[in-house]
């Protein structure tokens, strides 16, 4: 039995999606350049399927996590559930790797008939007709112009391939040379309490042009879930891209701790974990449609459910202001009101 969660329209899409979606970064497993290290299909399998059972109506992934495993996952997961409980499952493509050496990091490739290839690949290892949406993972560095690689998805909505289209950690002038060749339908941009620029610029963007918004890493990767500890940043395996990162390390990680610390307080008030306040927090913006959260395990998905129906008090929203300043930690505004201001 499915739960049903309240839902926000991306963009002008047509699809309206749950508050927070199942991010499958993690479930691509170990053995590549910018993988957590290893993980058990089966858990991510049981994690995917306690999401959607959960009331959660979208999965993103990308060709790239796991160098196209984390698709097979999604694909294996969602295998013989009914089409009125399918969740919309979103992929990102123009990362090429390399099947013969699994630890040098892909390559960004706008080339037309490598999006094309990629998009056909996405397709099979999802076991999908068409893919809900489909986004370009990156600014191409091969030397193909954003015109010429994001006219593919335009023309890949077209033949039917790809429901809508969207471009993730892309600029302010990218975005404008996008949207005179056709319609960005949905942005993915980093955000969360550590990292907060978005709010300055994309987010006001978004919402001048309607388009939908989908933030990934609103629990910066593990820091802001109060699970995290110094000695936890020091232990992390060597396969797990974090390792030595600086958000991970000083002299960023005491203040970044802190600020999760804080968080506790608005936590308790609401009977949530500060995992849910932190991704709440980056919903409580204007033009966030919705927040990519990862999870490995059933239990990691109830860590953040909670966000999907929170909604902070401008108390809280205050009180969690007044925590980053004193802090210190990261940079962008400090709260919504702020974001409106620029």
């Amino acid at each position: 039995m499915t739960t049903f969660l309240p839902t926000t329209r991306l963009g002008r899409t047509g699809m309206h999606l749950t508050r927070v979606g199942f991010g499958a970064w993690a479930i691509g497993g170990g053995g590549w350049a910018h993988a957590w290290g290893h993980q058990d299909d089966a858990a991510s399998v049981a994690a995917i399927r306690h999401a959607v059972e959960s009331g959660i109506n979208w999965i993103d992934t990308a060709a790239v996590y796991g160098l196209g495993h984390s698709e097979e996952v999604v694909a294996a997961a969602l295998a013989g559930l009914p089409e009125a409980d399918r969740p919309y499952v979103f992929t990102k493509g123009g990362q090429v790797w390399d099947p013969a050496d699994r630890s040098a990091a892909p390559r960004r490739v706008g080339a037309p008939a490598s999006i094309r290839t990629e998009a056909e690949a996405s397709l099979r290892r999802l076991r999908v007709e068409r893919i809900d949406l489909y986004q370009m993972h990156w600014p191409a560095e091969d030397g193909t112009p954003l015109e010429e690689y994001w006219q593919v998805f335009t023309d890949l909505k077209r033949e039917g391939k790809i429901r809508a289209a969207g471009l993730s950690n892309h600029g302010i002038l990218q975005l404008e040379a996008a949207e005179k060749i056709g319609t960005v339908d949905a942005i993915q941009p980093p955000f969360n309490l550590i990292h907060r620029d978005t709010a300055g610029d994309i987010l006001l963007w978004a919402r001048e042009h309607e388009a939908g918004v989908i933030v990934y890493s609103p629990m910066a990767s593990g820091l802001l879930t109060g699970a995290f500890t110094a000695a936890r940043a020091a232990g992390l395996e060597p396969g797990d891209w974090r390792a030595g990162h600086p958000d991970f390390t000083e002299p960023a990680l005491p203040a970044n701790l802190a600020l999760a610390e804080a968080l506790r307080p608005v936590a308790e008030r609401h009977g949530v974990t500060p995992a849910a306040v932190a991704v709440a927090w980056t919903l409580a913006f204007p033009g966030v449609t919705g927040a990519i959260v990862g999870a490995r395990s059933p239990r990691q998905v109830d860590g953040w459910l909670p966000a999907a129906t929170l909604e902070l008090k401008d108390d809280d929203l205050s009180d969690i202001a007044a925590a980053i300043r004193a802090t210190g930690a990261g940079s962008g505004p400090a709260s919504r009101w702020a974001g409106l201001r620029v």
